[in-house]
């Protein structure tokens, strides 16, 4: 996208792990109102890359910049900027949603009446209102992951970094949460969303990168993705891309021995 700034920008950047890559040289680049389905096989790199960009893991070469920062110069001002939502959170169980989400606005450097009131409100949108004072640890998955998700938008970033965020949710909460997603874009934000649910990654991204054993080897809008390979759905792309065919005689093989008697 010429004369546009990228929000994220990745080059040539390497991570190992006792001394095996799990990143090998990724670059990307990821502009303003664009939504990211980082997608990937497990152990490909998929949250190694995320956690890089949070400022999470060290140890890495190569240039990471987020919001125009440098993530390696140490300087934590952008963090303000970002929202996160992690596949697993351990939420603070002897809280009040209340609480909780008071005290993570605060950390964001909201004020406290303000967080206080943004939060109740938005909780009452996920028809959470009667719970807004109850503890945590007597919420659903469901609830707990909404209590997620408003915790990361309650600061209105400008980056929202989202590991399957529609775990456990019922499934009007996952057409309100695709909406709310699709407006933040809209209006800029930038989302980059990691899943491994591929019919909802191919209708909510508009730019889709598929990482294999540590580099990008797809990165495209869906159509141009299946033009390129000549595949129907998205799950089909991942399993040409990655080499992997074997779904169906595994599946054979896992039946026949619960057949078995």
């Amino acid at each position: 996208m010429e004369n546009v700034v990228p929000v994220i920008s990745l080059r040539d950047v390497m991570m190992k792990y006792d001394e095996e890559y799990v990143l090998r040289g990724i670059d990307l680049d990821v502009y303003p109102g664009q939504i990211i389905g980082y997608i990937g096989p497990n152990g490909a790199g998929k949250s190694t890359t995320v956690k890089i960009m949070l400022g999470l893991v060290q140890g890495y070469t190569g240039s990471v910049k987020v919001l125009g920062g440098d993530v390696a110069s140490g300087n934590v001002e952008y963090k303000r900027k970002i929202g996160y939502v992690p596949e697993v959170a351990e939420l603070y169980d002897m809280l009040s949603a209340q609480e909780y989400l008071t005290f993570i606005g605060e950390l964001y450097g909201l004020d406290k009446d303000l967080a206080d009131h943004k939060a109740r409100r938005l909780m009452q949108q996920f028809d959470l209102e009667d719970v807004y004072y109850s503890r945590i640890s007597s919420f659903s998955k469901g609830m707990r992951q909404k209590v997620l998700l408003i915790s990361s938008l309650l600061h209105n970033p400008e980056v929202l970094f989202l590991d399957e965020p529609l775990s456990g949710l019922d499934a009007n909460s996952v057409m309100v949460v695709k909406e709310i997603m699709a407006q933040l874009a809209a209006q800029g934000k930038t989302i980059f969303y990691s899943s491994h649910i591929m019919d909802v990654v191919e209708k909510i991204s508009n730019r889709i990168v598929l990482i294999s054993e540590g580099k990008i080897i797809a990165d495209g809008t869906f159509d141009e993705l299946r033009n390129k390979n000549m595949e129907g759905s998205l799950e089909e792309i991942f399993n040409e891309l990655t080499g992997f065919h074997e779904h169906r005689e595994i599946a054979n093989k896992f039946v026949s021995i619960v057949h078995e008697v």
